[in-house]
C-alpha cells in the first residue's frame, strides 16, 4: 500500500470516528460472523454462466473489502462474490471459482489441538501437518471453523440474503458521499450470481449508491441486460484476442466475451476495458496489435493494463484442488511500463495498475 493510500485510508477513519463519533468499518471483513442469517444456494454450477444465472438462490460472499481505491472512482466497499465459469491459469482468487461454501486450512496457524476433529460429522479432519481436510468428505459446514481458535481453517464463502449485504454496504455510506465513491461488484464472476443482482442492485439503486461491476465477460446477455440500468460502471476484462489461446489459457474461448463487450458498449453504459498483463501469456506483439484494433472498433482508445501478481498461488494449497501453480515472479512495474509504451505506439493510451 502506497503512502498515499495509507494517508486517505488514516484520514477518513479519524474523521469519522472523531467529527461524528462513528465506529469505523473494519478494513477487511473476512469471514462474516456466523451469528449473521445465513441463506440457501443452488446447486454448485462451475462452469457454465447460464444455471445460477436463472435460479432463485442467494449468493455466497466471499469478501466484503472496505476502504478499496482501486475499483472505481471514491472509497469503494468491493464484494466479492462466489462462482466463476473461467479457470485463468493466473487466477488471483481461486477460493473464489467455486459457487459453493468451501473450507481453506491454513497450516501456518494451526497449534494441532485437533478441536476440529472433535466436532467434525463426515469424519474428514486428517492429522497431516500441511494437510488437515480430507476434501472428498468435506460438506463445509463450518463447524471446524467454529471450533479452531486459532483461525487456521475457515469456511470462505457466506451466503447472504440481499437485505444483510445491502444493510453491511450501508455501513460504508458516509464514505461513499464524502469521497465519490460506492459499490463495486467482483468475484469470482459477479454475473453467475445474475439472479441474485437482479434483486440486490435495485435495493442499493434505491439508495442512490454508485455501482460499479468488474466481469470476465463470460455470461448470457439476457442475465446482464435487467442489470443495466442499474450499473454505472463495468470494467471488463479482455484477457487474450485469439480464441484458442484464450480457451488454453482460461477454459473457455473469446466469441461470447468479444460479442458482450460490444453489447455493453452499444447499451451506452459506462464500460472501461482492461488486461491482466501476465509475462510469456499475453504479451506478445501480436496480442498487443489485436487488443488495439479490436478497441479501436469499439470507440475506446484506453485500457486499463493489471500487473500480474502471484500472490494467488499461496491460496492454492489451502482449497480442494482447482488450479496448478504457475511458479512465475510477479509482473516487474518497469515491464507494465513497457507495456503500455508498446500500446501508445498502437494508438492506446495504458492506465497503469500495479
Amino acid at each position: 500500500m502506497s503512502v498515499r493510500e495509507r494517508s486517505i485510508r488514516a484520514q477518513f477513519r479519524v474523521v469519522y470516528a472523531s467529527k461524528r463519533r462513528l465506529k469505523p468499518p473494519p478494513l477487511l471483513a473476512s469471514n462474516m460472523a456466523m451469528s449473521l442469517p445465513r441463506a440457501t444456494l443452488p446447486d454448485d454450477a462451475a462452469g457454465s454462466p447460464a444455471m445460477t444465472a436463472a435460479g432463485t438462490g442467494d449468493a455466497a460472499i466471499v469478501d466484503i473489502q472496505r476502504f478499496s481505491l482501486h475499483d472505481g472512482p471514491g472509497i469503494r466497499t468491493t464484494i466479492f462474490l462466489k462462482g466463476c465459469a473461467l479457470r485463468c491459469a493466473w487466477c488471483q482468487n481461486p477460493e473464489s471459482l467455486r459457487i459453493k461454501p468451501e473450507m481453506a486450512f491454513y497450516s501456518e496457524r494451526c497449534r494441532n489441538t485437533m478441536r476440529c476433529a472433535a466436532v467434525c460429522p463426515e469424519d474428514a479432519i486428517v492429522g497431516e501437518a500441511d494437510h488437515r481436510i480430507d476434501f472428498s468428505k468435506c460438506t463445509a459446514c463450518g463447524l471446524c471453523a467454529e471450533a479452531c481458535d486459532h483461525d487456521a481453517i475457515r469456511l470462505i464463502g457466506m451466503p447472504l440474503v440481499e437485505e444483510t449485504l445491502v444493510a453491511e454496504i450501508l455501513k460504508d455510506r458516509d464514505f461513499f458521499i464524502d469521497s465519490g465513491g460506492g459499490v463495486t461488484l467482483s468475484g469470482g464472476e459477479p454475473m453467475m450470481q445474475a439472479a441474485y443482482l437482479q434483486r440486490l442492485l435495485p435495493r442499493l439503486k434505491a439508495h442512490d449508491l454508485h455501482i460499479a461491476m468488474q466481469t470476465g465477460g463470460l455470461f448470457n446477455w439476457t442475465h446482464m441486460e435487467p442489470l443495466l440500468p442499474y450499473l454505472n460502471l463495468i470494467y471488463f476484462d479482455l484477457k487474450h484476442m485469439d480464441s484458442e489461446a484464450h480457451k488454453r489459457l482460461t477454459g473457455a474461448g473469446n466469441e461470447q466475451i468479444l460479442e458482450n463487450f460490444s453489447r455493453i458498449v452499444k447499451s451506452g453504459v459506462r464500460v472501461e476495458a482492461r488486461m491482466p498483463v501476465v509475462p510469456g501469456l499475453n504479451d506478445d506483439a501480436e496480442n498487443i496489435r489485436a487488443t488495439a484494433r479490436f478497441l479501436e472498433s469499439q470507440g475506446h482508445t484506453a485500457l486499463h493494463c493489471l500487473a500480474y501478481h502471484n500472490l494467488g498461488e499461496a491460496k492454492i494449497p489451502r482449497i480442494a484442488p482447482i488450479l496448478a501453480p504457475l511458479g512465475m515472479p510477479s509482473l516487474d512495474l518497469s515491464a507494465l511500463h513497457d507495456m503500455a509504451h508498446r500500446f501508445k505506439e498502437e494508438g492506446i493510451d495504458v492506465i497503469i495498475c500495479d
